[in-house]
């Protein structure tokens, strides 16, 4: 922070006019200082007349430049930064007062000045604050003493140094800064041209590699362990950015966990992993005996299933796409089933396309004609809806059973045309073998909207018999015309999906159900679908499964965890989580161990079903994020990370203290999976982060009670103590904005805040000084900076490195703080959460933790929503800004979306959703014009980065473009970089590399 003038300082600032033309080239360090050479080319000032320095004044004065008078030109001065000279005297008697053609310059009066009177560098991007150090190559007269004040500058590839007059330290160079160091306020910037900035090409090299080191960083997918012997086998599906390929490299990691009375955790890792190319999914049989391996096919070709045994392939299948398509591995629809006597597996694969009609020479050719026609061509056909976003080329999820043995797939009947199946789970049955399929369906009755990240879709549980059941000794089949009907299980509640059994507490090992005491577990979204918002705090419930086995439409749904609409503090705020494990029950039947978000953390938690009894089991005090993987008996496998902290597997340990009260005891466990190098283990060693709770101000508006509890943030920092010098700050906004950035790990974010800010601390050193080619006795002490490159001046021991500091802002409306706050902000998007992003920044500002003068902005999404509608309503705080993908003007996207309900909802409530339409009516469209970015155009200065993904449905390209478009317009420095094959999430590892890096150049370059 910047040490302000004593008042009793007398100070004179010369400022340089923008238009100025670039200086001449320095004289070199053994030149004559019989000129004034290298003190007059670092003196900029308007032309005006010169007024004489108010003695006893603490008032700045401007315009004044003690080595001119108004008939004495300036020689040209650097047009890209503003330059005040400094100097340092005693009280040194001058003789007579210095006058040139009888005007009276500030020098005359330095004879009474009580004080050396700092005259401070006004260069933006300065730190100056008091310190005290010898001065090299001087030693200080009895008569002369010298007040040295201690410069911290940013030193990049030019090094800033001094030139001593009597001594010619080392060679210098023309004073040169980039215009970029002026700041927004600065006219006439320019959009950087295609290809890397020249200027900014080392920092492209440098940070690239810095990028590449966290690149490397793997995830884990997935978990399955199951028993074995006297402990278990453990798999773990293991992501990789795969840069070179542009995709993730799959591979799968293998350990024998290995349980004694010593040691009860001792994971045996196998040598190395093996490379899962081109694995659309895996999924292993109940009994760990058996691996399911699908590939989905490239063009036309078939999907093939594996079935592997422990040493080798046994089954070989290939599906031809007229059976069905793809089989879904999103996450979300996606549903691999195997059913318990591992015989048939029930799965979700996209419906067959429908033929298109065929033309040739003639006209139009019949369906029973050869394809392989030359002279014929097909054409398109009808269009068809699908689920948007991710889904281009999918239309309709449906389901089939294949058998195991013979290879036969078979489509399950009875599902109607408008509705998408998936999720899909065998039940548990009175018999042998399964017969019902529990199945989530959504409904496109009414159309479709965009499906991903969306949970306000309706939806609902159903039930229907299996394909292959009732099959006749002779292989044929015995089924009755009613054995296709689908059964609607939930039809009192809105919403319903990720459905769950619950197994018997004597047949765990073998996964079959019990004929008694079974329940149906499942979550709901429906405060999401009642209101609208596309995501919100979710709900927990049960169905008793009949003993027979026959679902029963009519039964009753039991709440477990209802929605928590304001917590108290440090209580369970609530339900945040979209799935289960495979099998996440403990050994007592009725209790599930799920993940879910908690303020700004990820934790685990248990919950007994029957209860509802809700624990939280991971650590309170670390702030850390907690990722589950599997359950090993009543044992956790789980992943805790931090933003400083690459993941790292624990192992959750159950020890019952009571018959009422658990104890879980987490230790760590050595993997090969999670590796980084020294570079990263050595940036992310020297960061800290914490969370900060922000109080809500503003709020008579708002009558909800959990509206008015402070929000929060995360605040990753340096750990070193940089007196009053700040890291440059980078305020990280999620999308959504029903969303999170949980307390996690995140290599991008890793990688932004690891970016070093070097910087020198420089003792400014003495010069003999002629002033107005006079010399006098008594000397004057003035300091003349020069730009040197260098390399041996940079290890000197005044240089050091800052780090960006990060605030990842959970603005009311976040997930993990209860159904309250996050209903707060529906109607009022532009406005609260750009007030709580605000709130946050000045916090962090009063404490001490930013720099006011280095603050950037990043956000994706509703993220990029708030950075442009902060550098719009908000001009003067932020340097520099990145967009992902933004939301800029809610009037246009609401008819280019693949959501435009949530243009509605977010703009006019939760009365947007009944107002929803696809012709908006001019009143509409004026309301979500006036709440978007857009309207504040004219008030941006911010340099700004857009990244751009030209195949985003979601956020389409218009939008960003758009804005992007009319900030070059207004003369404000631009840079958009487009990426063809992207979508809304920019996740292609090319794409995602070269995105961070941008903005890690970027904010470099404005925030140094």
């Amino acid at each position: 922070m910047e040490t302000p003038p004593d008042p009793d300082s007398r100070v004179c600032n010369t400022s340089t006019s923008s238009a100025a033309p670039p200086a001449a080239a320095a004289p070199h360090a053994s030149g004559s200082m019989n000129e004034i050479g290298p003190v007059s080319k670092l003196v900029t000032a308007d032309h005006g007349p010169f007024r004489p320095l108010p003695i006893g004044s603490s008032t700045i004065a401007s315009n004044i430049n003690p080595y001119r008078s108004s008939s004495a030109p300036l020689p040209p001065a650097p047009s890209s930064m503003r330059i005040n000279i400094s100097m340092f005297a005693s009280t040194p008697r001058v003789p007579r007062p210095c006058r040139r053609s009888g005007f009276p310059t500030p020098i005359t009066h330095i004879g009474n000045v009580p004080s050396p009177p700092p005259i401070p560098l006004n260069i933006i991007d300065i730190k100056l604050f008091l310190g005290v150090a010898p001065i090299p190559s001087l030693t200080p007269t009895p008569s002369l003493q010298f007040l040295i004040r201690t410069f911290v500058l940013p030193a990049t590839d030019m090094v800033i140094s001094v030139q001593h007059v009597a001594n010619c330290m080392m060679s210098f160079k023309r004073l040169k800064i980039p215009s970029a160091m002026d700041g927004p306020g600065i006219a006439s910037p320019k959009e950087l041209p295609i290809g890397l900035d020249p200027i900014m090409v080392k920092e492209y090299e440098s940070l690239s590699k810095l990028l590449l080191e966290f690149t490397g960083i793997c995830s884990i997918t997935k978990a399955w362990v199951f028993p074995s012997g006297n402990g278990s086998k453990a798999m773990f599906s293991v992501n990789q950015s795969s840069l070179v390929g542009n995709k993730m490299r799959k591979s799968l990691f293998s350990a024998y966990i290995r349980k004694d009375g010593s040691n009860p955790v001792n994971f045996e890792w196998f040598p190395s992993p093996i490379e899962m190319s081109g694995v659309a999914l895996m999924v292993p049989s109940p009994s760990g005996s058996k691996l399911l391996i699908v590939r989905n096919p490239e063009n036309d070709s078939p999907i093939k299933f594996e079935i592997w045994g422990p040493s080798a392939i046994e089954k070989e299948f290939q599906i031809p796409q007229s059976v069905h398509g793809s089989i879904y591995n999103d996450g979300w629809f996606e549903g691999v089933s195997w059913n318990s006597d591992e015989t048939f597996i029930a799965y979700v694969a996209e419906e067959p396309f429908l033929s298109k009609p065929t033309f040739n020479n003639l006209g139009y050719k019949s369906v029973n004609s050869s394809d392989k026609d030359c002279n014929s061509w097909k054409g398109q056909g009808d269009w068809e809806e699908n689920w948007g976003e991710t889904y281009v080329n999918k239309r309709r999820p449906t389901l089939f059973v294949i058998n195991v043995q013979s290879g036969e797939v078979r489509a399950v009947e009875g599902i109607k045309k408008s509705l998408s199946a998936g999720q899909v789970l065998w039940a548990p049955a009175n018999g042998a073998s399964e017969q019902q399929l529990i199945f989530v369906g959504w409904s496109s009755d009414s159309g479709k909207l965009g499906m991903k990240y969306c949970y306000n879709r309706p939806c609902a549980l159903y039930a229907v018999c299996s394909p292959f059941h009732e099959l006749g000794g002779d292989g044929s089949d015995h089924r009755h015309s009613d054995d296709s009907k689908v059964l609607m299980l939930t039809q009192g509640i809105s919403s319903a999906f990720a459905p769950i059994f619950r197994c018997s507490l004597d047949s765990v090992d073998s996964f079959l159900f019990s004929p008694d005491g079974k329940l149906l577990v499942f979550l709901s979204a429906k405060a999401s679908v009642d209101s609208g918002v596309h995501c919100s705090t979710n709900s927990l419930h049960r169905i008793d499964w009949p003993s027979d086995g026959k679902p029963n439409p009519s039964s009753r749904i039991i709440d477990v965890i209802p929605v928590v609409m304001s917590p108290g503090d440090g209580c369970f705020p609530g339900l945040y989580c979209s799935s289960f494990l495979r099998d996440p029950w403990l050994s007592d039947g009725c209790t599930i161990i799920l993940s879910s978000i908690w303020g700004s953390a990820q934790v685990i938690l248990s919950v007994d079903v029957l209860s509802g009894n809700v624990s939280r089991i991971t650590p309170h005090d670390s702030g850390s994020s907690w990722n589950l993987l599997s359950l090993d008996e009543d044992n956790i496998i789980a992943v805790r990370s931090s933003p400083v902290e690459i993941p790292r597997i624990k192992n959750g340990l159950l020890q019952k203290e009571s018959s009422t009260s658990v104890l879980w005891v987490w230790q760590n466990v050595s993997s090969p999976i999670f590796r980084c190098s020294e570079k990263v283990a050595s940036s992310l060693s020297s960061l800290q982060f914490s969370i900060m709770k922000i109080p809500v101000r503003g709020t008579l508006e708002n009558s909800l009670e959990g509206a008015l509890k402070p929000f929060e943030a995360i605040f990753v920092s340096s750990k070193k103590e940089m007196n009053e010098v700040c890291d440059p700050m980078i305020v990280v906004l999620h999308g959504g904005p029903h969303s999170v950035s949980t307390s996690g790990f995140s290599k991008s974010l890793a990688f932004l805040s690891s970016i070093g800010y070097s910087l020198l601390i420089l003792l400014l050193m003495s010069l003999t000084c002629h002033i107005l080619h006079r010399q006098y006795s008594r000397c004057v002490c003035a300091y003349v900076l020069y730009i040197v490159r260098d390399e041996k001046f940079r290890s000197q021991p005044f240089k050091f490195d800052l780090q960006s500091c990060l605030l990842l802002i959970h603005h009311r409306g976040s997930l993990g703080f209860g159904e309250e706050a996050l209903q707060s902000l529906p109607g009022k998007a532009g406005s609260q959460d750009v007030a709580d992003v605000l709130t946050a920044i000045d916090s962090a500002i009063d404490m001490k933790l930013a720099d006011p003068s280095k603050i950037a902005v990043l956000g994706g999404s509703h993220g990029g929503f708030l950075t442009t509608h902060l550098i719009g309503q908000a001009p003067e705080k932020f340097r520099a800004a990145a967009a992902r993908n933004p939301v800029c003007n809610l009037a246009l996207m609401s008819g280019t979306s693949d959501i435009p309900d949530w243009c509605f909802v977010e703009a006019f409530g939760i009365e947007g959703k009944a107002d929803f339409t696809y012709a908006p009516s001019k009143k509409h469209l004026d309301v979500l014009y006036d709440k978007s970015p857009i309207a504040h155009i004219d008030k941006v200065r911010t340099p700004t980065l857009f990244l751009i993904g030209a195949q985003d449905l979601r956020v389409p390209p218009s939008n960003g473009l758009q804005f992007a478009r009319a900030l070059k317009q207004r003369g404000v420095e631009t840079k958009i970089v487009m990426f063809p094959e992207d979508v809304h999430a920019i996740d292609k590892p090319q794409s995602d590399f070269e995105s961070f890096l941008n903005i890690g150049v970027w904010f470099k370059k404005y925030c140094k």
